[in-house]
């Protein structure tokens, strides 16, 4: 059976035409939406989401190729670009009653968070972001030998077929050795969450690699006409990262800033699974967004 953040109702969102969300509402008060990412689901919030139900609505959707999310096909490569995926998450919100809404996002959730936030400021009124660079500063900072960090990058940016391949052989080695190396408390995913995680994804490789291939493709060139154009984020935004600048040599902060004027950014010192190593440290910076 399927994990489920307890006390929370699961509701099927249509919001694009053959695309409904999986998503988990609970509690009251102004809505808070949570983005999950790579390699997991919406379960990842299970204890930021139980707590800021307290005194939020809080919704948490499996992104679109994801979970228990709807996978459409992708023929021109813009399917799972961030601009369809967080045109869901507006639609989302308005389906449950929602116009305006905070929102905040990990991982590939996150690259969703800041292209709702560009697209769609009037609706995104304060935005998190847990452990990424925006897609155009991803690539930037990745140079030399130790862009090997991000081999997942470059591997699922390449054309449809090798990737989708190479990877649906041996599914759980590959999204669980991002569970491993990326987790400074394994405990913090306990056995049934992870069993989770790799269900999900082993069934769901082409989407997910959709995803990816989008951020080497369509993401780029959407980035690349908002700096153009000096498109920026309206809204408070805070961003928690690790202190990934140290080790590629790169001033995070500043690059956030270009993007995000109205900025707050912190260092980590848990692993990258923030939200289930630390959540009452996401909990407390998400609440001091909500309050700028």
């Amino acid at each position: 059976m399927t994990l489920q953040i307890t006390g929370f109702e699961y509701h099927r969102v249509p919001v694009a035409d053959g695309v409904a969300l999986n998503a988990a509402v609970g509690g009251s008060g102004s809505p808070v939406v949570l983005l999950h990412g790579f390699p997991q689901t919406h379960l990842m919030w299970r204890h930021v989401a139980a707590d800021l139900a307290a005194d939020h609505t809080v919704i948490a959707p499996d992104l679109r190729g994801y979970g228990a999310s709807d996978k459409p096909a992708d023929p021109d490569g813009t399917a799972y670009g961030k601009r369809a995926m967080a045109a869901d998450v507006v639609a989302l919100a308005r389906a449950l009653g929602h116009e305006r809404f905070a929102l905040a996002g990990h991982d590939r959730g996150a690259l969703v968070a800041v292209r709702a936030g560009l697209d769609h400021p009037a609706n995104v009124t304060h935005l998190a972001s847990l452990d990424v660079l925006p897609t155009l500063d991803m690539w930037d900072v990745l140079r030399g030998t130790t862009a090997a960090i991000g081999f997942h990058l470059y591997l699922m940016a390449q054309p449809p077929g090798l990737p989708e391949e190479l990877i649906g052989a041996s599914p759980d080695a590959f999204f669980g050795h991002f569970l491993d190396i990326w987790t400074r408390d394994p405990e913090a995913i306990p056995a049934g969450v992870r069993a989770e995680y790799l269900a999900a994804s082993r069934a769901a490789v082409p989407s997910i690699v959709a995803d990816y291939r989008a951020s080497a493709g369509v993401d780029v060139e959407h980035d690349r006409a908002d700096r153009a154009a000096g498109n920026t984020l309206r809204m408070p935004v805070t961003v928690l990262q690790q202190d990934w600048g140290a080790l590629l040599g790169f001033d995070a902060a500043a690059l956030w800033r270009a993007w995000a004027p109205d900025l707050h950014h912190e260092t980590v010192s848990c692993g990258h699974f923030m939200a289930e190593e630390a959540p009452a440290e996401v909990v407390k910076a998400i609440r001091a967004l909500l309050s700028r």
